[in-house]
């Protein structure tokens, strides 16, 4: 699904159940909490954290989908098109990286 379909979706939803978009300011806070559930995923599951067993229910794949709803939103209440702005970060990054990583010998 193309990224602009997503931004459409989110937005109907919205509309349709959110009432309307929180604060930029409070969607940022959001985002944070949100990115925060999946490093704690992370260290624990994948990192040197023990995972306790209430961490063992958490859905890495929700909290994910998380992140990107509430970044979704940002998008849509600034303007932004997130196709295009993804479109020309990988320009971006190509363009500067693309013989950055395969000379990297810590990759290798």
């Amino acid at each position: 699904m193309p990224l602009q379909e997503t931004q459409k979706i989110v937005d109907n939803w919205i509309k349709k159940y959110g009432v309307k978009y929180f604060s930029e300011l409070t969607n940022t806070a959001i985002l944070m909490e949100e990115v925060g559930e999946v490093a704690r995923v992370m260290a624990r599951r994948y990192g040197e954290q023990s995972e306790k067993e209430s961490d063992k229910k958490v859905n890495l794949e929700d909290e994910l989908a998380d992140v990107l709803f509430v970044l979704v939103c940002i998008a849509n209440q600034t303007g932004i098109n997130l196709q295009d702005a993804f479109n020309k970060n990988m320009e971006k990054k190509t363009n500067r990286d693309f013989e950055r990583h395969l000379n990297n010998e810590k990759l290798k």
